[in-house]
């Protein structure tokens, strides 16, 4: 599946993607919460972008951590907000989770389900025998995101486990996107059996490489492109699966986290939201010392650690790239700190030079020594 852009010596967000993904790679693995849609509401201009790339030709996937729906649900959903979709076209964690379970454990194991309606679904749906007590002796326990999640299918969770169940968790996302905010995701409430069990879940879930591989399966993907907003899910399940991965900003993830992240956490292209999969990428370009994307050059500083970051408003007129979605610095920046740190996650500081770069990094939440 890999299809990894750009020189092996450079990070791969360098390389870009000079013409639109949508006629680079065929199909489009999407995750949904932060993607598609945040809370029940679709993420602006997304559903008119997911309908220009099926007209050019590129196959949509929808892959979720998100346990609580069944295929079903999420694909009404879908479809109500004009992304048309199947049960057949999602791959959620609870299906995941339940695959698991069934190699692990055999068809009719007793299994009890903590989380929303999906999680018992696919529990049914695997040939598995759902049970509601603790007391009905569960030989695993697995738990998914639910709204409806309180102390009570906690508290039986915590039983069954301490009785010898296997703990199965649909994934540890620590929080979901909402329109107040992110709000506690799975990961909180696996937390809570882990912390009053003493024992490690195993999680089936993104970045486990099961689901999008199952997506590509389904599609026949040959040059997939994973779409997602979480570094530690979509971007490291991307390249533990052998995919590109565009990140996008409309979900949890902020320039500054990503700036800062190690390499299992770096995608190959970033944009605002999932239309970028229908504009080209510019590449980065490395001067000596000096980084370049589009109007936008990056220089270590003299004397120390911090990074110079100059904005088009320091370069002759014209020099800025055409259709530039505001990243082009932010893309600069992330190469050359990645170049510096191969291997490692690393913070880092920012000298902004100009008006441009001086509100960018602010706008980026980046520690910066102010402008120059």
């Amino acid at each position: 599946m890999t299809d990894q852009a750009g020189p092996s010596a450079l990070p791969a967000l360098a390389a870009g993607c000079a013409q639109p993904p949508t006629r680079r790679y065929d199909v489009a693995l999407l995750d949904l919460d932060g993607v598609v849609y945040v809370g029940p509401d679709a993420v602006p201009g997304v559903p008119a972008a997911l309908a220009g790339a099926r007209a050019e030709g590129m196959r949509l996937g929808f892959v979720t951590n998100n346990a609580a729906r069944t295929p079903e649900q999420v694909a009404a959903h879908l479809t109500e907000l004009q992304v048309p979709a199947g049960p057949g076209d999602v791959i959620t964690s609870s299906q995941a989770a339940a695959t698991v379970v069934a190699e692990l454990l055999g068809a009719g194991a007793r299994v009890l389900p903590v989380g929303g309606p999906g999680v018992a679904a696919a529990l049914e749906a695997a040939g598995l025998t759902v049970v509601v007590r603790a007391e009905d002796g569960p030989e695993a326990v697995v738990q998914g995101y639910g709204r409806e999640v309180g102390w009570t299918q906690l508290a039986e969770a915590v039983v069954a486990v301490r009785n010898g169940a296997r703990h199965v968790a649909t994934n540890t996302d620590a929080t979901i996107p909402s329109p107040r905010g992110p709000l506690p995701g799975n990961g909180a409430m696996v937390a809570v059996v882990r912390q009053v069990t003493g024992q490690e879940p195993l999680v089936t879930g993104k970045p486990d490489p099961a689901m999008h591989a199952e997506c590509v399966r389904r599609t026949g993907a040959e040059h997939p492109l994973v779409v997602g907003d979480r570094l530690d899910t979509d971007i490291e399940g991307a390249r533990r699966a052998g995919a590109a991965s565009l990140l996008v900003f409309s979900g949890v993830t902020d320039p500054a986290t990503l700036v800062a992240a190690g390499p299992d956490h770096r995608p190959d292209l970033l944009a605002a939201d999932a239309s970028g999969i229908l504009h080209p990428h510019p590449a980065v370009t490395v001067d000596g010392p000096t980084w370049r994307c589009g109007g936008w050059t990056v220089r270590q500083a003299e004397g120390g650690d911090a990074l110079e970051l100059r904005g088009p408003d320091s370069h002759p007129a014209g020099t800025a790239s055409s259709g530039s979605d505001d990243l082009d610095g932010l893309r600069a920046l992330c190469v050359a700190h990645w170049a510096a740190h191969p291997g490692e996650g690393a913070p880092v500081r920012v000298l902004a030079h100009g008006a441009a770069a001086t509100a960018s990094a602010q706008a980026w939440g980046l520690p910066s020594g102010g402008a120059r």
